[in-house]
């Protein structure tokens, strides 16, 4: 990884605690709203994107994006489901 690189991954590490700490103040009381997985899954393909350069890391990432949406739609739709 060269400098800009790593700055880029320090940023995207600073924005997705920032967002995490946002989305958890404005849950509070409040049922609707993204899952934590999707969030989780939104920075990951987000961070994908970004480090596109290298394709094995940038498809890695957006792998594991893909993998965790898919969790959250299976959740989703399992506690719907029963209820």
């Amino acid at each position: 990884m060269d400098q800009s690189q790593i700055y880029v991954a320090i940023s995207v590490v600073i924005l997705a605690i920032v967002a995490a700490i946002i989305i958890f103040i404005a849950k509070k009381g409040r049922e609707s709203g993204s899952s934590k997985l999707t969030v989780l899954s939104f920075m990951f393909m987000i961070s994908g994107i970004i480090f596109g350069e290298d394709r094995s890391t940038g498809y890695g990432l957006i792998g594991v994006g893909l993998l965790f949406a898919l969790l959250d739609m299976i959740n989703k739709f399992k506690s719907n489901k029963y209820n």
